[in-house]
């Protein structure tokens, strides 16, 4: 597969170029940031538990490392491919410096329906999959974390991995754990919690409060979905429609997010609850709602369905749910977007707040890792918003501009090896 295949790959290498034209980045630059520093392709075999052997394809990009050590989830997904993760390391590299972390950009995954697999066989797969990367990752090198398929006990099985091949315990090779091993607190919610975060920053910005008067639809129950509208319901906003694989739900009035989150935790699919309206989840994404939060895959806003979302305020929990086209549509017709490497960042920040807690062996409480997350977003959010006034630009592009500025900086300082 070509490394340019994939559309999130290509929505993301012409943001990057739009981005640098604005600007007038240093050329030279763009060139280094357009590939990968490096991708690893990797064969992962395990035994079935009906004793037959099979191979998955597992992938490991590094894009950027110029501000310190890769960082980037590990999805467990079919869809996965050497371009769509490269894509990803890309996005990575661009959200890390847009909030200011020390982090470069990196991802990985592996080819497979998690859901077709035993305990056993995942545990297999985690734990092969750990030692086929081994050699590029490490507390200071690349620090993976949990993503789409994978959790806090994928996380553990390849911190085990890791630190049965060096000897010793090392917490610090990934992000994500539960807390009995070094995980942190507020980690599990921080996607999500950032995301209403940043909600909340773009209706102060367009004079609009957070009350009972405020639709939200929200397309991905997850990791990202459920705490932000949890922490946008407790504020007293009407949650009116999320899904799931199974399809949309709808209450004009508003649905109990908490019952919803019960009945998901159960395994159970949305379309069957009781006493909701079903829809579908192209029915959801053009609801009339003050605030979209796409917030499962990517490219779920195209320029096919673009023209028919009417929310004030899109939200981009999700990495890239809107491709290109869709953002020009969205912007022109007067909607605000807060894009994916600002608007998801809540997950690698405080990533990087676990990460450098598990260096120290020294943990912080709830409240410092919710303020500090809070403020971090809030200084990146203003920065964006200013970039944007700036280059008389959109929220997306600016975003790209900001951590641009940033990389650019360092990279300029570090110079090319050799000279």
């Amino acid at each position: 597969m070509s490394l340019f295949d994939a559309p999130l790959f290509k929505d993301a290498y012409e943001q990057l170029t739009q981005a640098a034209d604005v600007m007038g980045l240093d050329r030279n630059i763009l060139e280094r940031l357009k590939y990968p520093k490096r991708a690893l392709q990797v064969a992962v075999p395990i035994r079935l538990d009906d004793g037959s052997v099979r191979t998955f394809q597992g992938y490991r990009v590094q894009h950027n490392m110029t501000l310190g050590p890769g960082k980037g989830g590990i999805r467990f997904h079919p869809g996965v491919d050497l371009s769509e993760t490269a894509a990803l390391a890309m996005l990575m590299t661009f959200k890390c410096a847009l909030v200011g972390l020390p982090l470069g950009g990196a991802k990985g995954g592996i080819e497979v329906d998690p859901n077709e697999l035993s305990r056993q066989e995942l545990q297999s797969l985690t734990r092969r999959y750990a030692t086929e990367i081994n050699m590029i990752i490490g507390p200071t090198i690349d620090v993976p974390a949990p993503d789409i398929g994978t959790d806090g006990q994928t996380m553990a099985w390849f911190m085990d991995t890791y630190s049965q091949i060096k000897g010793y315990t090392v917490p610090g090779v990934v992000t994500g754990k539960p807390i009995t091993i070094g995980g942190s607190l507020g980690r599990a919610e921080s996607t999500g919690k950032g995301v209403a975060y940043c909600v909340n920053f773009a209706c102060q910005k367009l004079g609009m409060t957070i009350d009972k008067n405020t639709t939200i639809a929200i397309h991905g129950f997850g990791k990202v979905g459920v705490p932000a509208a949890q922490d946008l319901s407790a504020q007293g906003a009407r949650i009116v429609a999320i899904s799931d694989v199974s399809g949309a739900v709808y209450n004009k009035d508003g649905l109990d997010i908490e019952k919803c989150y019960e009945w998901t935790r159960q395994g159970k699919y949305l379309k069957d609850m009781e006493g909701v309206e079903l829809i579908s989840n192209a029915q959801l994404l053009e609801l009339d709602v003050d605030v979209l939060i796409p917030a499962a895959i990517d490219g779920v806003v195209t320029k096919e369905n673009a023209g028919n979302v009417k929310a004030k305020i899109v939200a981009e929990g999700a990495n890239g749910p809107l491709t290109r086209e869709a953002i020009d549509i969205i912007t022109k017709r007067g909607g605000f977007i807060i894009p994916d490497i600002l608007c998801n960042a809540g997950g690698v920040i405080v990533s990087y707040f676990e990460w450098v807690q598990g260096l120290q062996n020294f943990f912080w409480d709830l409240d410092q890792i919710n303020g500090k997350l809070h403020d971090i977003l809030k200084d990146s959010f203003d920065n964006v918003f200013d970039t944007a006034t700036k280059y008389n630009t959109d929220m997306k592009k600016a975003a790209f501009i900001a951590a641009l500025a940033r990389l650019e900086r360092a990279m300029r300082l570090r110079g090319l090896f050799p000279a």
